[in-house]
């Protein structure tokens, strides 16, 4: 990052225009100043002014300032290599005032970029103003990026402690020659992640979760093996790698001031690896020199980032076509064999090294990520195996949330005693989904975790109980940990989505006030975000405002026409209405997209059997216990409608089938009296 002029700016600014996705752009200078006229957040074009030049090679971005000190980035970059300017998202028309537009939250310097690009930076967001006021003391990355402050070491140094011989380790020095796995992948980390910081206040700590939290490699970002798919970076990959449980380190690699390889090609592989055993045909089955012989292209398939920056994943795994026949997922031989199908592949690799392949977590995490009825054992033993890497046993614990099993939940409460901050982590997460009276001695000590991501989960937890459940030995640590909560609640609000985590916060506490002023705040930045058009609708309802929530759902179907819950809402806010009519129209809807919730055939099943449509109540109940069989409700509601047509023997059924499933429920032992089933 550098000031915009004639020796920074790589970019041809010689009156030249480009058009990219409906959009025409001029590029040109006033003087000795850089201007680009494009389409602003108003849908017409104007002249922005370039400040800064952001990246060299192999593409050069250009920095925009805005009001309220921000600065945005252009999705229009320069290609270093070609020399042409080109867009970094070809084939996305992205409406002005949308979030991904380029003056919008997603390209915001402030945000999304700064904090890895400059030294000692400080976001410096207010969140009242909407504004920043973001500070560096160096405009790049400095030696002070990874070695920590040169005036503390040297103020140590000109100390009389140190002249006494009162020797500090390091002498307040980061990341020094000689410096062990877990602290250089803790230095590159917080820039070589996707991350959330937690505070702008950091913790001298050799735990990362102090102060950042790392992705998983779940299949919202990740492919469902575990291989790179969005713009991951390198933590998350090398976590789950043989070479990190080996102990490898980055700069076994890397040269750290130069940014390049030790080694060319496979030199870099074989300073460990057998050469007569791996740098051979015999292992590679290609030629030598070939790009099929490059260890890089099978075992760390790249893949091209913002248009034209080719990155490798650092997973380092063996390509696998067989998993790609059975679900899908990409594989290394594919990259260079495009005109060959995956079968064809994976009977080549058997041909080579025979019918079976050593087991990989992949082979469980795949079917585990489908959260099926196959999915859970597959997750628990991921879990169980003492070879997977904690990455992954974040990710099958993550997973596992979404089953509401006293399995599950045994699984999950065991994982809160991992020395893993991010499994403990996940697990605490996951935890949401069970009732509190199934973890809360559980957690409670997880309130005072010797980390922060870990404490702060915990607090999350705790925010949901009513403060009279709150058990008195946890009370000051909850106190302690829910401020750093809220501190980090607050920190993420520059970013829509951070607006509405604390606005879920505020919802919990029932601070109404504060919930609905966040949650308007995110859907200022991103109107997209039907998650809190919902939760908003929800809100407004709770305080007896049902025009405002009405008007959230039909902003939310607006956004999603498609959306199955966005109708049931619809359905129970216009049932509240005494608009039965609309009411039974959303739920019919609802179910004609193939809703799987069960709460959506409960009530429209109930609405029926109140209007006397029998047969359709039967219809709709029956439906809902196919897709849920397990749901007791179904079946109570069900045996009211054989109870109301006179039909007894289906009624007693039905009873019975509802009394095996729950049969202690005290809401259902009039029900099973009066059908003699007791």
């Amino acid at each position: 990052m550098l000031p915009a002029n004639d020796s920074t700016v790589s970019g041809d600014f010689n009156n030249v225009t480009f058009t990219a996705d409906g959009v025409t752009s001029r590029f040109f200078k006033k003087g000795s100043k850089f201007f680009i006229n494009t389409e602003g957040s108003d849908g017409k074009n104007h002249d922005f002014e370039v400040k800064y030049i952001f990246g060299y090679k192999p593409l050069q971005q250009y920095l925009v300032h805005f009001p309220g000190g921000r600065m945005q980035v252009p999705r229009l970059s320069w290609d270093v290599n070609k020399k042409k300017w080109f867009n970094q998202y070809a084939g996305q028309k992205i409406p002005s005032h949308d979030w991904l537009h380029w003056t919008g939250n997603a390209q915001n310097w402030n945000t999304m970029c700064a904090t890895c690009h400059s030294t000692n930076l400080h976001k410096n967001y207010d969140t009242k103003t909407d504004t920043y006021k973001t500070s560096y003391s160096i405009i790049n990355v400095s030696c002070e990026s990874c070695h920590g402050a040169g005036q503390k070491h040297l103020d140590y140094i000109k100390s009389s402690d140190y002249k006494s011989g009162d020797k500090v380790t390091g002498s307040f020095m980061k990341l020094g020659k000689i410096s062990g796995q877990l602290e250089q992948i803790n230095t590159c980390a917080p820039c070589h992640a996707r991350v959330s910081e937690i505070s702008p206040r950091h913790i001298e700590s050799q735990e990362i979760m102090d102060n950042y939290i790392p992705q998983i490699p779940d299949t919202e970002f990740f492919q469902a093996d575990g291989q790179v798919k969005d713009e991951d970076y390198i933590y998350t990959s090398f976590l789950q790698s043989k070479m990190y449980s080996k102990g490898v380190k980055c700069s076994n690699c890397h040269n750290p001031h130069s940014i390049k390889l030790k080694h060319i090609d496979n030199q870099t592989c074989i300073q460990c690896h057998i050469p007569k055993k791996y740098d051979t045909p015999k292992h590679t089955f290609h030629t030598t020199e070939s790009k099929g012989s490059l260890c890089v292209n099978c075992h760390m398939p790249g893949k091209l980032y913002m248009g034209n920056d080719l990155r490798h994943d650092h997973s380092f795994r063996v390509p696998r076509p067989d998993l790609s026949v059975k679900y899908g997922t990409p594989n290394a031989c594919s990259n260079c064999h495009k005109d060959k199908s995956e079968k064809i592949l994976a009977d080549a690799v058997i041909k080579w090294y025979g019918p079976n392949r050593k087991y990989h977590f992949a082979d469980d995490l795949i079917p585990g990520s489908k959260l099926d009825a196959n999915s859970e054992p597959h997750l628990i033993q991921l879990i169980n195996i003492k070879t997977t890497p904690n990455i992954i046993k974040a990710t099958a614990v993550f997973y596992l949330g979404s089953f509401n099993t006293q399995t599950s939940l045994n699984t999950i409460l065991s994982c809160l005693n991992h020395n893993d901050a991010q499994v403990r982590y996940r697990a605490l997460r996951s935890l949401s989904s069970f009732s509190p009276n199934s973890w809360i001695e559980n957690i409670g000590p997880l309130l005072s975790d010797k980390v922060r991501a870990v404490r702060i989960a915990a607090a999350d937890l705790f925010v949901s109980l009513p403060k009279d459940q709150i058990p008195s030995l946890y009370t000051t640590a909850f106190e302690s940990a829910n401020i750093e909560l809220v501190s980090f609640l607050h920190y993420q609000t520059d970013f829509s989505v951070g607006n509405i985590m604390l606005a879920d916060y505020y919802l919990k506490i029932q601070d109404y006030v504060n919930a609905e002023s966040f949650y308007l705040k995110g859907l200022k930045k991103d109107s997209q975000m039907n998650y809190a058009l919902l939760n908003l609708s929800s809100l407004y309802n709770t305080v007896g405002k049902n025009d405002a929530s009405l008007k959230m759902l039909q902003r939310a179907l607006k956004n999603d026409p498609n959306n199955e819950r966005i109708y049931y809402n619809l359905a129970l806010l216009y049932n509240e209405l005494n608009n039965t009519t609309a009411a039974e129209s959303a739920f019919a809807k609802a179910i004609a997209l193939k809703s799987q919730n069960p709460r959506v055939y409960y009530n429209y099943g109930l609405m029926l059997n109140a209007k006397k449509k029998f047969k359709e109540a039967e219809a709709v109940l029956q439906k809902g216990i196919a897709i849920s069989p397990d749901t007791p409700d179904l079946y109570y509601a069900l045996t009211f409608v054989y109870i109301q047509t006179g039909n007894q023997t289906k009624a007693q059924q039905t009873a019975f089938q509802l009394k095996q499933l729950d049969p202690n429920n005290p809401n259902y032992q009039e029900l099973f009296k009066n059908l003699g089933l007791q």
